[in-house]
């Protein structure tokens, strides 16, 4: 089967297709087996679903609202490709919401099958589109925004965010609520990890290319993050700089891309990071700090 080459129409079209289709998965989990049994998904879609138990509002309307002042933000500090893809999965999927919404009718009333098979198709649905590069929720948008600036991660931000959330569903409906979507969240994460390597891993990177001090510039200016270059010297190819540095998983798409479009015959490999030692150096200035 031959390679699907990264900027052919076909490549963009499979891209879009996840997103759209991980919109659509994720909108029907939560309207077909969470939101029917008072059951959250995390984040701005949690605040949406309690606002919406309480006050009827549409859900659709309430998600799209409430993730409007992430996606400016996130337009201000982020890649437009970036947030073009998340404006996207968002819209499609607070309509699908609307759609699945007027059907009213759920798959099961059984909390314990809804919490476990509503976190399967979530944790399908959201790791559809951010492996399509898009998001679902502004939340991670900020989330990775804070991360930049302070010492807290992207995943310490959400977990933070959603047990406060999860903490007000145990006040405002009965604390078997709260325990359900504590568990839909961890089993939505973990279907995650296999389909987008990760919800909250860091991510090594290894880039080897004639172009070091061009691509640690543009990765310092369009993601914050600082690069280490070492000199290196390839058996047959000569002498190589090789850059060195820890991105988060949303980051990691928009790195390659900008990788790609600097040197397309740049060698990168990408590994887990297991655990982080000492200071994250960030964007501080406008020159490029390596």
């Amino acid at each position: 089967m031959p390679e699907i080459k990264k900027n052919s129409k076909v490549y963009f079209t499979l891209q879009l297709l996840m997103l759209v289709g991980g919109a659509v998965i994720a909108a029907f989990a939560l309207e077909f087996f969470l939101v029917p049994v008072y059951i959250l998904d995390g984040g701005i879609t949690g605040v949406a679903i309690i606002v919406h138990q309480l006050s009827k509002l549409p859900l659709g309307i309430l998600v799209f609202l409430f993730n409007l002042p992430f996606l400016f933000v996130g337009y201000l500090q982020l890649g437009k490709r970036f947030i073009a893809k998340a404006a996207t999965a968002m819209i499609i999927f607070s309509v699908f919401l609307e759609v699945f919404g007027g059907i009213e009718k759920s798959v099961t009333d059984d909390p314990l099958l809804a919490t476990v098979f509503g976190g399967i198709f979530l944790g399908i649905g959201v790791g559809g589109v951010l492996r399509a590069g898009g998001c679902l929720d502004g939340t991670e948008t900020l989330a990775l925004l804070i991360s930049r600036k302070t010492s807290v991660s992207v995943g310490q931000f959400v977990l933070i965010c959603n047990v406060i959330i999860y903490s007000a569903a145990g006040i405002i409906f009965t604390p078997d609520r709260a325990m359900y979507s504590l568990i839909t969240y961890f089993i939505t994460s973990k279907v995650i990890d296999l389909i987008e390597e990760g919800l909250e891993q860091a991510k090594a990177v290894m880039i080897i290319t004639n172009e070091g001090k061009r691509i640690a510039n543009t990765i310092y200016e369009n993601l914050g993050r600082t690069v280490t270059m070492l000199e290196g010297e390839g058996l047959i190819s000569g002498k190589k700089v090789v850059l060195y540095c820890v991105v988060t998983r949303v980051e990691l798409h928009e790195l390659k891309r900008l990788i790609r479009n600097d040197d397309a015959s740049a060698f990168m490999t990408v590994s887990d990071v297991s655990e982080i030692v000492g200071k994250h150096i960030k964007k501080k200035a406008p020159s490029a700090e390596v």
